[in-house]
């Protein structure tokens, strides 16, 4: 049998009790040292933060970079967000166009705020947010958000009534690039931006009519130069000459009724087309392609644009991305069109 006597259990006894105090005082060493990389990484982060202040569609709104937990309900800014890999803490799912949603859906963003029409405002609040860019739909709820959030900087940089369009968008292409650190790369997309403008000015020639049209319920209705959806302040960026214009015509989703008939008449060189149902349309759902609507249409078929071909259709996610990257992908591809060849007859 072992045995330990007293002296050396004694002896023992001591060296356990000073390994265990050397081993406690490493690990409150270790412990102490953890804790002060926990502070210094906390002060380093706290020195890193600033505060920019930006005057918004509401005045002025003091938000704190770098930006960590935004809430976007402003569907115009998710394909430059996605473009700058940005994290989405809460975003209206219905509202990011289709093809993003491999970048923010169920999986990737935190809270669906559901549609515009029934948003869920109290999963906003519950998202913690540390910024919210809100536009375009969800404007109507700009007052609710603030309430509901009132220690956090809810912004919008939606184009304003009365103020030249494109340079609204630039405006709000600026303020993203302040808000979520990519400066450079906001005035990366504005030079672009402009670049496609200029091709495409260079590109027209005013003798041409245009007609912008948007088809709707399987339905074709009229863009108004100016005002209507999409396509109606491109008539006056590159000084498109229309080929109709009508008394009373509005910025209707649809588009203003008109008959196709009217559309014949007026005989455009050039029929621009935004596809509503092909953007908003559900998985799987059968719908007929804008550019369809118009081709197939028997009182179009002998206007000018229809037999030479000149029928653009904009991207398909356009009626619910009208972004400064959809703008410029549309302006570049009227360049590209109207640097052709006009056909001989």
């Amino acid at each position: 049998m072992f045995t330990i006597s007293r002296r050396a259990f004694g002896t023992t006894t001591t060296k356990i009790v000073a390994t265990v105090s050397i081993a406690a005082l490493a690990l409150t060493g270790c412990s102490s040292n953890s804790a002060e990389e926990t502070t210094e990484a906390a002060g380093s982060a706290a020195a890193d933060a600033s505060t920019i202040t930006l005057e918004d569609n509401f005045g002025e709104k003091n938000v704190t970079t770098p930006v960590e937990n935004p809430a976007v309900t402003d569907n115009r800014a998710f394909a430059v967000l996605a473009q700058w890999d940005i994290d989405l803490a809460a975003a209206p799912l219905p509202l990011v166009p289709k093809s993003l949603r491999d970048t923010y859906n169920k999986d990737t963003v935190e809270v669906d705020l559901g549609s515009h029409k029934e948003p869920d405002l109290e999963g906003l609040v519950a998202a913690e947010p540390d910024v919210v860019w809100n536009g375009q739909r969800f404007e109507q709820h700009q007052e609710d958000i603030e309430t509901l959030l009132e220690d956090v900087a809810v912004l919008d940089f939606e184009p304003r009534d009365g103020e030249d369009f494109f340079e609204e968008l630039k405006r709000h292409t600026e303020a993203l690039g302040q808000v979520f650190g990519h400066e450079e790369d906001a005035e990366k997309l504005i030079a672009d931006f402009d670049d496609a403008a200029q091709r495409a000015k260079e590109a027209y020639d005013p003798e041409q009519k245009v007609m912008a049209v948007n088809t709707s319920g399987g339905e074709i209705g009229y863009i108004a130069p100016q005002v209507g959806r999409t396509f109606g302040p491109v008539f006056d960026l590159l000084g498109l000459t229309p080929a109709l214009e009508v008394d009373n015509a509005s910025d209707d989703h649809e588009g203003d009724d008109i008959s196709v008939e009217a559309i014949a008449q007026s005989n455009p060189d050039w029929i621009l087309v935004m596809d509503r149902d092909s953007a908003i349309s559900k998985e799987g759902e059968q719908v007929t392609p804008g550019e369809k609507l118009v081709k197939d249409n028997a009182a179009l078929k002998n206007v000018t644009a229809v037999k030479d071909g000149n029928v653009y259709v904009a991207p398909r996610d356009t009626y619910i991305d009208e972004s400064i990257i959809t703008y410029t992908e549309i302006l570049n591809a009227l360049a590209d069109a109207f640097e052709k060849p006009t056909p001989k007859t």
